[in-house]
């Protein structure tokens, strides 16, 4: 991906339907997944965005469905979001209007560094780069607009 494409408002941005490819690398082990699916960003009550994965994961050859439930709700400044587990719980902050936005998560004995990136209005990435004492590994994930 070249530039970065600046996003005014997050929310209006993600809502819809995208295809998404996940490749899932462990740099300890060496294995290799991979997460084909769609995710829907549809509408909350109460403001926000429900985000709504699913398809199938292959990891070590074992191919079984995979899904994954977010909440987007608006972030403190206009245009951002506060991204939420399903249960409510922090994610992480969102803010895409320069088009790239890095975001720290840590996750008990694991950290989560996660770098968004916006190509245009119809393709972003994540690169979730997860380390700790069991852990190593990088997820890149191309998302890509239906319809």
């Amino acid at each position: 991906m070249g530039g970065f494409w600046p996003v005014a408002d997050v929310l209006a941005h993600l809502a819809g339907r995208w295809r998404v490819e996940r490749d899932v690398r462990d740099l300890a082990g060496g294995a290799e997944g991979r997460f084909e699916g769609v995710t829907v960003f549809g509408p909350l009550d109460g403001g926000g965005l429900l985000h709504e994965e699913s398809g199938t994961f292959t990891w070590y050859g074992v191919t079984r469905p995979a899904t994954r439930t977010l909440r987007f709700l608006p972030g403190d400044a206009p245009g951002t979001a506060d991204v939420r587990f399903a249960d409510g719980r922090p994610f992480h902050a969102l803010d895409l209007t320069s088009g790239r936005y890095v975001a720290d998560h840590p996750c008990a004995a694991d950290f989560y560094r996660g770098e968004f990136t916006v190509a245009d209005a119809d393709h972003w990435r994540t690169v979730w780069r997860v380390g700790g004492p069991a852990k190593d590994l990088v997820l890149t994930t191309d998302y890509v607009r239906e319809g």
